[in-house]
């Protein structure tokens, strides 16, 4: 089967490869197409799109953008995105904002913790795009404060943790609308993570309908066969997208490319649906 990967993190967030590095490996896996979901951020999406071209792999622009609904944290995936939207740009920049304010925060906790992590040092391995808790987690591991990055998160920044802060993020409906009006369609991202009994998506799911939610990310590396139907299902009944990807983030997560050995394999037959859909946004007039 010809696989597609449509969820990948570059070093403009919280991964470890460059675009270019990105679509190298996925040609060597293979791939047929890619996208590069980015957090907040869609700076590496040009590089990532002519390192496409001068290599023979089909791009699509993507980003994903953390947001909340009825108390529920949702991480929602925008495809076919217009890289040059202003309004986007200028909504995103709340975000960056908060992610900024947040990493201060954290450092200062850490502090008051005796950890000594500097922000020169954390903008020295984060280098560009959008800095957040993976990098901390980085620096807690090589001075050994961690012995792995996972435990980064359950000792010190994952939620409710010693060293954990929120941070300000836009409604689910308001991340939906704002990625219709760049011209792109919105896919709900990893939806078994929200709740593994899977009892509480099917409201969500229908709630996000209502709010003109386009896809659901089905093929996704931890998602059981059983959270696989029945999101397959969902997606039937509400004349969702079912999209895939890998959510490779480099050497800050374990894992592997879609279509790599063992990896999971979205079929590249997602590509036309996802097209479709784009096309049908795009025709439709948006509110900005």
């Amino acid at each position: 089967m010809n696989c597609v990967d449509l969820h990948t993190h570059s070093i403009y967030s919280d991964g470890t490869a460059t675009p270019d590095e990105l679509i190298q490996m996925g040609t060597a896996c293979g791939l047929q197409a890619m996208a590069l979901t980015d957090h907040d951020t869609m700076d590496g999406v040009r590089e990532f799109t002519r390192s496409g071209r001068d290599r023979g792999m089909k791009t699509i622009s993507g980003i994903e953008v953390s947001s909340l609904h009825h108390g529920h944290s949702l991480h929602i995936l925008g495809y076919g995105i217009d890289t040059e939207n202003k309004p986007l740009a200028d909504w995103l920049i709340k975000l960056q904002q908060g992610r900024t304010e947040r990493n201060s925060k954290i450092l200062e906790k850490l502090i008051g913790m005796g950890i000594n992590i500097s922000p020169e040092e954390v903008a020295h391995l984060s280098q560009c795009g959008q800095t957040g808790r993976p990098h901390i987690a980085r620096l807690l591991l090589e001075k050994g404060y961690v012995t792995t990055m996972n435990q980064a998160f359950t000792h010190y920044l994952g939620k409710n943790k010693a060293a954990w802060c929120s941070r300000f993020v836009y409604s689910g409906a308001e991340t939906i609308d704002i990625i219709h009006q760049a011209g792109g369609v919105a896919v709900l991202a990893h939806p078994c993570g929200m709740d593994p009994s899977m009892k509480t998506q099917p409201q969500i799911i229908r709630e996000l309908k209502e709010r003109n939610l386009d896809g659901l990310e089905i093929e996704y590396p931890s998602h059981s066969r059983k959270g696989k139907k029945r999101l397959r299902e969902l997606a039937a009944q509400y004349d969702l997208l079912a999209t895939g990807g890998s959510d490779y983030h480099g050497t800050n997560r374990k894992g592997k490319l879609a279509g790599c050995g063992g990896s999971i394999c979205p079929p590249e037959t997602i590509m036309a649906d996802l097209a479709d859909r784009i096309a049908d946004v795009r025709r439709k007039p948006q509110l900005i």
